[in-house]
């Protein structure tokens, strides 16, 4: 394979990754660069193709020359599995927040908003995320914990009772979600669309519209790299703009959600609390359990009542070790409850309300006191 530079059309596909690409021109020159000054660097391959069509074989070959170079490169970030975290250092430079899901996931868009300037970095799964805190591979995790339209992830209000990580603050992202294709696709070639399921489902009135059969993958902007990846002419991926400018797609639809209002809050997570404050409007997350018994619940959520504390969730989970419980000869489903609360832990009337709690709950523990996202953008 020749190395050399020429000066062709560009294709943007990945932050500071280009291609060029002409079908008369038997070269592909694909530039990686990447944002620091210490990092970089230009690199020019090109690429023998052979001439044809743009449809046919040659430009399957062409796509997967392409693909082959993207996934090999040092450069683009990959997402960490658990079996990898052990490998992953910082370089001292920017803070770095763990993420679930690929380049262009809204959750990368969470972080940068929660975290302006940071190293955001990809992970598999949301378990990989708080590991990557935890070890200190990373410094922050920005992950979501609720969607106004789909309801609470609940995978990781498991995962925030399992690992000792404590909530320092919260972001709200408003999710627009566009229709992505490759260049030359046009609407009516569509026959499917891949994406998350939530994404699918918040889309659904639009997709029925449109005759698309859906196809659930593990995230949006999956979705976007594999339509690019695999150079899909009939199908198309629900996903953000961001996800479309990384992957080189083009936009077929903007704002397809049935609902305009649809916000994700995502949590920041750390290795240690922040000193909760009065100076501004906070948020208090915790988790308890209680016995069985007629009432108690209520009992439970009176102490907030009683004190003029505003409860802005409440939601309750299997409790996992001991999930049944026997009382009086019957059985009975054992459950936390996670509960948001309008207070910051610095206010006495707070302090008091989890005082009165904790004289008959079983369990409490305080997740997180950190001030409210105002924003909704």
């Amino acid at each position: 394979m020749a190395v050399h530079a020429v000066r062709l059309p560009t294709t943007q596909l990945h932050g500071g990754i280009s291609v060029n690409l002409s079908p008369s021109n038997p070269q592909t020159v694909i530039r990686f660069g990447c944002g620091s000054s210490k990092r970089n660097r230009l690199v020019s391959v090109s690429a023998s193709l052979r001439e044809g069509d743009g449809h046919g074989k040659d430009s399957s070959l062409r796509a997967l020359e392409v693909k082959k170079i993207l996934e090999d490169s040092p450069l683009l970030p990959k997402p960490l599995s658990s079996n990898q975290l052990a490998e992953t250092v910082s370089n001292g430079s920017r803070v770095r927040v763990a993420y679930q899901g690929v380049r262009g996931a809204y959750s990368e868009s969470a972080a940068e908003k929660a975290y302006p300037n940071c190293e955001a970095v990809p992970c598999e799964e949301f378990d990989t995320a708080f590991e990557a805190v935890e070890r200190w591979l990373v410094d922050r995790a920005v992950l979501p914990i609720e969607n106004s339209l789909g309801g609470s992830i609940h995978r990781n209000y498991d995962l925030l009772l399992r690992h000792n990580l404590h909530i320092v603050g919260e972001v709200k992202l408003a999710v627009r979600h566009c229709l992505l294709a490759n260049h030359g696709v046009k609407l009516e070639d569509l026959k499917r669309v891949l994406s998350h399921p939530q994404a699918l489902a918040q889309c659904e009135n639009t997709l029925t519209r449109l005759g698309l059969v859906r196809e659930a993958v593990d995230d949006t902007a999956g979705a976007a790299k594999q339509i690019a990846f695999e150079d899909l002419s009939d199908a198309a991926a629900v996903a953000s703009s961001k996800a479309a400018e990384i992957y080189g797609l083009n936009i077929v639809a903007e704002d397809i959600q049935d609902d305009t209002d649809n916000v994700t809050r995502f949590l920041m997570l750390a290795r240690e609390p922040i000193i909760p404050g009065t100076n501004r409007l906070f948020k208090t997350s915790i988790v308890f359990s209680l016995e069985e018994g007629p009432g108690v619940l209520f009992k439970a959520l009176a102490v907030f009542a009683l004190r003029q504390i505003n409860l802005t969730k409440i939601e309750s989970r299997p409790l996992r070790k001991n999930p049944l419980r026997a009382s009086g000869g019957l059985k009975y489903f054992d459950y936390l409850f996670y509960v948001d609360f309008e207070a910051s832990m610095a206010d006495e009337v707070a302090q008091n309300a989890l005082r009165h709690l904790e004289e008959f709950a079983t369990f409490l523990r305080v997740l997180g006191s950190y001030p409210v996202d105002t924003t909704m953008l």
